[in-house]
């Protein structure tokens, strides 16, 4: 038996640790009394159970964007990262979701409303829709997530009618102990646990038994006399809610089997025509509380593709948000208390907003939009999460692999700019956060422009995740078929050409739009494949940073306009501008636009400084482009461009040692000759004409 086997033993201790120790226990209604007042949390409702869900398992406040990241979406803690999301627009719509949540918590109006995920497909909303159920079993399950209900017992020393079968019984809409109190005494109770709870809302409930447990009450206070106390010593147990989508238990997803004939019974429950003959039609024993509602109450409501629903089978949403009651066929209504969510794509939200008989239902809802990630950098780490999620053969993702691939989807989904000075791949980059100071951009004014433009929002048409992922999958599995144990950027944009105008939910009046789209984002990785290429040509990591001390000294003396030391006659000389301009041109600074360059390089160092941190030009993107660009051209007369160019020419020692320099940058063996062939051939033809 080695340390790395599990046991039976150890298996069964780490379940029985995970589970509540009261879980399998009963408890008297005294007992639920006590608890009550000791942690007036145990009688939240719905709404106020979520939200602060949200923010057990950690939150982050974003202060630029005035977004708090959930950690059950940002961190994925119970998934070990597994089901991350991405993307700031995404964290956007959780927030306002969750927002949502807990004005509902505040009784603010959302509690009564549909919180409806809108967006494309692939957007994400269904993969978070279901991290907010699971997190919501793990959540009950934890001290600070408990709920209660009650179960009957010893029915038939009573009720002589009762069917043995029947003699327990649980609250069949798992409601909470508390509305077996009489409203009156109930408010009273109410009142003192809000003297001592600790939070942003008050516990409220105003709900009536359940139909059949109301008939329980009424035969049981008739038996006793109305002594309510001898009803709940003697006929109530208080058991533990542990929410489970499997059992459907607090937890609900619903979508109807056949859209063309769809019964409310499904959402409302309906007759239970195996106790007919025991009870009679007209008794509330003989109900069957299955509907999708009643299975959700105290919990989470997950309607899948919502608004695909008929019409009129939407309207029994109106009575189950507005008035919080369902009206089930041949039984009184029902209190419910859940969040009701609901998913949709956007043909089905366009058509039904167009609707006027749909007016009532459409003001019932709350709008959560679900774009697609606008950032690619973001929208890569997608697709890294899908690789990392799966058994993927053991092959490298070259460098820029996801990266471009992000581009291309960012591209099909961001608006035209309207400003001649930003055009799309600009405004993709800005997106990415590639600007800086001195970039003459305004992404706020860029999203508002867009906001205003797009039919619905930006970033909800486009090619989603799903399509460019299943290209990858499929160009990995191509890339082993042929015994290349590598991924390059090259073979992912054969596979979108080859299979964009198979796609389905891809329009085919975007073709010809999306094919120029994936030209520009070759032509971008063919100039970062370049600067891959230069960088293995030219690199040394000393020779940089002493160019970059260098550089920042005679900035510094520039800005504080002093001289500087020559660092060989000893002499005091003012700041070099031949220098300093021979690296600054290197990124296209042009000469009025210096002293803002100097000066933002200048802010960083002095940040660093006193943070602690030395000067080191690897940690400022910009400056370590333009010092390597410029020792690329202190170096490139040096280079055998003929060896670069002859491809077949693989044992030459000069060719070797860039290999292994691409090899360091994250290039496979196979990769690093692939854009040695793709771009070393740009590299050398430009260098050799000039």
């Amino acid at each position: 038996m080695t340390g790395d086997t599990e046991t039976l033993e150890t298996l069964s201790t780490d379940y029985k640790e995970s589970m509540p120790e009261d879980l399998r226990e009963t408890k008297s209604f005294d007992w639920y009394l006590e608890e009550a007042y000791r942690d007036p949390k145990i009688t939240r409702n719905a709404h106020q159970r979520v939200a602060d869900m949200f923010d057990y398992y950690g939150t982050t406040y974003d202060e630029t964007e005035g977004v708090v990241e959930y950690h059950l979406a940002s961190e994925d803690p119970l998934g070990d990262g597994e089901n991350t999301f991405y993307g700031k627009v995404i964290h956007q719509s959780i927030h306002e979701f969750v927002n949502k949540v807990k004005s509902g918590a505040r009784r603010l109006g959302p509690e009564r409303r549909i919180k409806l995920l809108l967006g494309p497909v692939g957007s994400g909303k269904s993969h978070f829709d279901k991290q907010v159920r699971a997190y919501f079993e793990d959540y009950t399950l934890q001290e600070e997530g408990r709920m209660y209900t009650f179960r009957w017992t010893n029915l038939c020393d009573v009720i002589k009618d009762q069917d043995p079968t029947d003699d327990v019984v649980r609250s069949p809409m798992n409601q909470d102990p508390l509305v077996l109190l009489p409203l009156e005494q109930r408010l009273s109770v109410i009142e003192d646990l809000n003297e001592r709870l600790d939070a942003p809302y008050t516990i409220q409930n105003e709900q009536s038994l359940d139909p059949e447990s109301e008939f329980y009450m009424d035969k049981l206070l008739a038996y006793y006399e109305d002594d309510l106390q001898a009803v709940l010593e003697n006929h109530v147990e208080i058991v533990r809610l542990i929410a489970d989508e499997n059992k459907r238990q607090s937890l609900e997803t619903f979508e109807p089997k056949d859209k063309k004939n769809q019964d409310e019974t499904e959402l409302t429950g309906d007759v239970n025509y195996s106790k007919i003959a025991v009870y009679g039609e007209s008794d509330p024993r003989a109900f069957d509380y299955s509907g999708a509602f009643c299975n959700a109450n105290r919990g989470i409501f997950s309607g899948e593709e919502l608004l695909k629903l008929q019409r009129e089978f939407l309207y029994d949403f109106l009575h189950a948000t507005q008035e919080m009651t369902i009206k089930p066929k041949n039984n009184p209504r029902i209190d419910i208390d859940q969040v009701i969510v609901g998913r949709t794509n956007m043909p089905e939200y366009k058509d039904k907003k167009g609707d006027e008989k749909m007016e009532a239902f459409n003001d019932r809802t709350k709008r959560i939009d679900f774009p697609y990630v606008l950032s690619y950098e973001q929208e890569s780490h997608i697709y890294d999460k899908m690789l990392n999620n799966a058994d993927v053969p053991d092959i490298n993702v070259e460098p820029h692999t996801l990266e471009m691939a992000g581009l291309f989807g960012v591209l099909t989904r961001i608006e035209e700019p309207d400003t001649e000075t930003v055009d799309l791949l600009s405004k993709a980059k800005a997106y990415n956060g590639e600007i800086d100071e001195s970039d003459d951009i305004d992404v706020k004014k860029l999203r508002e422009e867009a906001a205003a433009k797009a039919e619905v929002g930006e970033g909800m048409v486009g090619i989603s995740p799903r399509f460019i992922g299943d290209e990858i999958a499929e160009a990995i599995m191509d890339s082993k078929h042929r015994s290349r144990g590598f991924l390059s950027p090259l073979t992912v944009f054969n596979f979108f050409e080859e299979n964009l105008e198979h796609h389905g939910s891809i329009p085919e009046e975007n073709f010809e739009k999306y094919y120029r789209y994936l030209e520009t984002v070759r032509e971008e990785y063919r100039e970062r494949a370049i600067e891959d290429v230069r960088h293995a040509l030219a690199y040394d990591i000393d020779e940089i940073q002493r160019q970059g001390e260098k550089y920042m000294d005679h900035v510094m003396a520039y800005i504080d306009d002093d001289t500087i030391e020559d660092s060989l006659t000893g002499r005091e000389q003012e700041p070099d501008e031949t220098f300093l301009r021979s690296v600054e041109e290197k990124l296209d600074v042009p000469e009025d636009r210096k002293n803002d360059f100097r000066q933002e390089v200048s802010n960083w160092v002095s940040r660093r400084a006193r943070e602690g941190e030395a000067f080191n030009p690897q940690d400022n993107e910009r400056l370590r482009r333009a010092l390597e660009r410029k020792l690329w051209e202190d170096k490139k007369h040096n280079i055998n461009f003929s060896a670069l160019v002859s491809a077949s020419d693989v044992d030459d020692d000069e060719r070797s040692s860039w290999i292994d320099a691409l090899i360091e940058q994250g290039y496979s063996e196979g990769g690093a000759k692939e854009v040695l062939e793709f771009a070393g051939a740009e590299v050398a033809k430009a260098e050799i004409e000039d």
